[in-house]
């Protein structure tokens, strides 16, 4: 004779105990389960239109990345960025001290200081730079830079090949980055 789900059972002693159906306790272990795995973040969630991926900002740290473009938010040039990729604005995000780090070259001078990843998107804390001038185009390009990583509004990132980021700034200024390899 079978028993209902919660009917009581005895046990050796006699006391009176309620069983749960072994599917009960399947799908707690189930449950327990799926809240362990890791989240991916596929650039193929962008879908067939846009490989870059706001998900995708997630996977930046220990990352290196190189400007190549900076445009306004209509596409038109709005910086004029080197072609030279060691004359050309940086971004490094690195982990390596336990915290998360940026640091890179501006346009004239070196910069450091905090970020976060957080929600799909990239924030800064106060970034320290040094202090030389290196003439009106290259100060212009490196304010502008900095001001960028200042106003974050959202970024997009592509993985795959060929990998790329976006930030695009409060401001309408979007800077275009190629990862660079380490």
């Amino acid at each position: 004779m079978s028993t209902p789900l919660n009917a009581p059972s005895r046990d050796a002693s006699g006391a009176s105990r309620k069983r749960l159906s072994p599917c009960v306790g399947a799908f707690a272990v189930a449950l327990a389960l799926a809240g362990c795995t890791m989240p991916t973040h596929p650039d193929s969630a962008a879908g067939p239109g846009n490989p870059l991926n706001p998900a995708g900002v997630q996977l930046l740290d220990d990352t290196s990345w190189v400007l190549k473009r900076a445009q306004t938010s209509d596409g038109r040039p709005a910086l004029d960025v080197p072609a030279d990729p060691t004359a050309a604005p940086t971004l490094t995000l690195d982990t390596n001290s336990g915290q998360r780090r940026a640091s890179g070259f501006a346009g004239c001078n070196r910069f450091s200081g905090t970020y976060n990843l957080a929600s799909g998107n990239m924030t800064f804390g106060p970034l320290a730079t040094t202090r030389k001038t290196c003439g009106p185009d290259a100060d212009r390009l490196e304010q502008a830079y900095l001001d960028a990583l200042a106003h974050i509004g959202t970024t997009l990132v592509q993985m795959r090949p060929p990998q790329e980021m976006r930030i695009i700034a409060t401001t309408g200024l979007t800077l275009t980055f190629a990862r660079e390899s380490r």
